[in-house]
């Protein structure tokens, strides 16, 4: 992380303007706040990426609430060609005032763009989708990006930089939620701990959606997790439940959307970010 922060402190001075990658299941918690200061006065456009996995209503309340605070803002699906007409134009937008200032005085360049943000919210796959071909390396784990790169789009260039993370969680449910959603490695965490939480968590905002998709009623974690186990038959010799089956299932299927939309941030959470 200090080695990517460093990258970005070095590059930013070349850029026009900052695109800010947020996963719209958990916006609050993949905002990282300690990079306004690297951002400086640029112009930032927040995209809520993976709005095709998060809670439509609670994404739009992002959205608003943003743009309340005068911060550039949209959803979007990357990994939908139909929604680059989106993000081209909100690019467009943010920088149009410069542009329009260097057309008036008789010249015209390209602008260049930062594309930040934590690890696995599509950082990527955005650039991917702007640019009509696979120029970027994709992953659904965390840490696929570890170099900086520049990428031509029509008009303008784009920087694609490795997933950063605070240095520090000073907020252990917001550290839980990037856990949930693949933006920490997951070689270095206890999946015991993750799969619980993410049940614990799930039963109390979406408690129908564990219900509809393992049959289990709320509960405490280890017991859903039993139930998921029984259900789905993961279960060793003696009739003992496969626990690790089961919690790898339970976190494989809320990353790839298997439960419905979920989003676990709420428009409050970003108070206690000072955004």
């Amino acid at each position: 992380m200090t080695k990517a922060m460093r990258m970005m402190e070095e590059s930013v001075g070349v850029c026009d303007g900052i695109i800010y990658v947020l996963d719209a299941r958990c916006p609050a918690s993949s905002y990282n706040k300690n990079l306004k200061k690297t951002f400086g006065s640029r112009p930032v456009l927040h995209v809520l990426n993976k709005c095709d996995l998060a809670d439509a209503k609670l994404t739009e309340s992002f959205v608003k609430l943003m743009h309340s605070r005068g911060a550039a803002c949209i959803k979007l699906n990357a990994v939908n060609a139909n929604s680059r007409r989106d993000i081209t134009g909100a690019i467009s937008a943010l920088i149009a005032e410069k542009q329009s200032a260097g057309l008036a005085k008789g010249y015209s360049r390209i602008f260049r763009f930062m594309v930040c943000g934590v690890p696995n919210t599509g950082k990527s796959t955005l650039i991917n989708l702007l640019s009509r071909e696979k120029r970027a390396a994709t992953g659904d784990k965390a840490g696929v990006t570890r170099g900086k790169q520049w990428i031509r789009c029509d008009g303008f260039e784009l920087l694609d930089t490795p997933g950063t993370t605070p240095p520090a969680f000073e907020n252990q449910t917001f550290a839980a939620r990037l856990a949930f959603v693949g933006s920490l490695n997951d070689d270095i965490l206890d999946v015991d701990d993750v799969a619980l939480a993410l049940l614990g968590e799930l039963a109390q905002k979406y408690p129908q959606a564990l219900g509809e998709r393992y049959g289990v009623a709320v509960g405490e974690p280890i017991d859903m997790l039993e139930g998921v186990c029984r259900r789905r038959g993961f279960v060793l010799r003696g009739g003992e439940p496969d626990y690790e089956r089961g919690e790898r299932a339970v976190i494989d299927d809320f990353r790839k959307g298997r439960l419905g939309p979920v989003t676990l941030d709420s428009p409050d959470d970003f108070m206690l970010l000072g955004f």
